[in-house]
């Protein structure tokens, strides 16, 4: 992950579990809330932020190759 991709996944990760607590421990319902309904907000620009700046690094797949488990031969996967 590059520092772009690390700001965006540590606030929502720790936004969840702040809530998590708070709500374990009976925290503040309004903040609670507040947490609560910016989620979905955060979590966009979470997965916008990783889909615009991640970089893949598997391998690409061949000529005549099915998308699927890298590194893993199809006969063996037992699925087919």
């Amino acid at each position: 992950m590059n520092s772009k991709e690390i700001l965006p996944v540590a606030v929502v990760s720790t936004l969840l579990l702040v809530n998590c607590i708070l709500i374990f421990f009976g925290g503040d319902i309004t903040l609670i809330n507040i947490i609560a309904l910016a989620g979905p907000l955060l979590l966009i620009w979470m997965v916008y932020s990783v889909l615009k700046h991640g970089q893949y690094k598997g391998s690409q797949l061949k000529e005549n190759e099915e998308w699927g488990y890298a590194g893993k031969n199809r006969n063996d996967l037992g699925m087919f």
